[in-house]
């Protein structure tokens, strides 16, 4: 098996920050928080996942790179010494023999500039903020990159019901993917590994399709059109975060499009790695609204590309025409 033993790093290091996570989310967000519209719980989640996942990947392999999406900046400032302090508590739950110092000093590790050279890391550490906020999806998103190509990906959705089928069962997933090896999925707590594979669809009118919960994050706009140009009459299944890739990776839905917003954004590697290659060793196909290939090799961004289309392979070049029609492109 390639990979073996950054497989096994990086599940250990997912599963402990989805435990962190489900344990923050249990004893700060309440309706309170909601109500206030308090973005605290997610800020200590956000930074207690970075530092224990960067804590297991660099006790595994001290030499690759972390490209992430923090730093500890501003849990130092004086004024955030209460939030430091959380963050602090709940990695010291997870890592006990780490101090306060160690802990920002592993958040640090994610500000690498990445690249097309040799083997980095890159994690999002709470993918869907908002879908956090709102106890509903969320996922910690790590992924291998080598000579600028997605070479493992492992997502953890601890909310994601385990059986499609049962919304209301057990909840908890993690998807595993190695390059040439299939796409995998086992409860977050533990378990047996199952392959997944994408739908069998190949009429775009029998396709379901995924996208953004919020509409800032993808134009809905612009999907409805898409979905009107492709027979699909079924409304969009939304759902945070790359639990959409995990979707499409497991057959819940056989397209998710996130279309751009507006012409200078750039995508950030870590909203992407890990899905894209869970969903392409399931049997899907990831490009850009073009068609092009997503193209890690050259930092922190996507700076080469524009939006994503998500398809189980049979249907993508029937979506990606739909649409450059529709965004003129």
């Amino acid at each position: 098996m390639a990979y073996e033993q950054e497989r096994a790093a990086a599940i250990e290091a997912v599963e402990k920050a989805g435990r962190l996570c489900q344990v923050v989310q249990a004893a700060l967000v309440d309706e309170s928080s909601l109500a206030k519209k308090d973005k605290s719980p997610v800020t200590v989640a956000d930074f207690g996942a970075q530092a224990v996942v960067s804590h297991t990947l660099v006790s595994a392999f001290p030499d690759v790179p972390l490209v992430g999406e923090e730093d500890a900046d501003e849990l130092r400032q004086a004024e955030n010494a209460a939030l430091r302090a959380q963050v602090v508590e709940h990695v010291q739950r997870a890592e006990p023999g780490l101090g306060e110092s160690e802990i920002l000093e592993l958040i640090d590790r994610g500000t690498d500039s990445g690249g097309a050279d040799g083997p980095h890391w890159t994690l999002d550490p709470i993918d869907g903020t908002k879908g956090f906020l709102r106890l509903d999806q969320y996922a910690v998103a790590l992924a291998l990159i080598e000579n600028g190509e997605v070479v493992l990906g492992v997502l953890g959705c601890p909310n994601l019901p385990i059986d499609s089928g049962a919304p209301d069962g057990e909840r908890g997933c993690l998807f595993v993917a190695v390059k040439g090896e299939g796409a995998f999925v086992r409860p977050l707590a533990g378990g047996d590994e199952t392959r997944i594979g994408v739908t069998g669809v190949t009429n775009t009118a029998d396709a379901s399709f995924c996208e953004s919960v919020e509409s800032g994050h993808s134009s809905q706009d612009d999907s409805a059109k898409v979905a009107e140009k492709l027979g699909i009459t079924a409304p969009p299944f939304r759902i945070d975060s790359q639990c959409k890739y995990a979707a499409v990776a497991r057959g819940d839905a056989s397209i998710y499009l996130r279309l751009p917003t507006r012409k200078d954004y750039e995508e950030k590697i870590w909203d992407h790695a890990a899905g894209s290659i869970v969903v392409t060793e399931a049997g899907g196909r990831v490009t850009d609204v073009t068609g092009a290939d997503l193209d890690f090799s050259i930092g922190r961004t996507l700076a080469k590309n524009e939006g994503v289309v998500v398809t189980n392979g049979h249907v993508h070049d029937l979506v990606v025409a739909a649409v450059r029609e529709v965004l003129g492109v």
